[in-house]
């Protein structure tokens, strides 16, 4: 049997495995991006696929603090997008 990779929602606090997560990344140049490979190159953060979490990312700015960057309001909508 294979190991299932975990990783833990910034949001919810909870171990998931990783493809029950989308993941922002933040690339060098201080660019965010949704990433819903997850393998873009970059420091990462994940979020739960539900809306609950990313509503509670984007009124704590959880994502703001994780990746130290200001997140811009089209991120949280693409990141509803995959939701849906």
């Amino acid at each position: 049997m294979k190991k299932v990779p975990l990783r833990k929602c910034v949001a919810t606090g909870e171990q998931l495995p990783k493809k029950e997560l989308i993941r922002v990344v933040k690339n060098k140049e201080g660019q965010v991006f949704v990433d819903p490979t997850g393998k873009m190159n970059g420091r990462g953060a994940y979020l739960k696929k539900s809306l609950e979490a990313i509503e509670i990312a984007q009124k704590k700015a959880i994502l703001k603090r994780s990746l130290e960057i200001d997140i811009p309001n089209e991120i949280y909508e693409e990141l509803k997008s995959y939701v849906k």
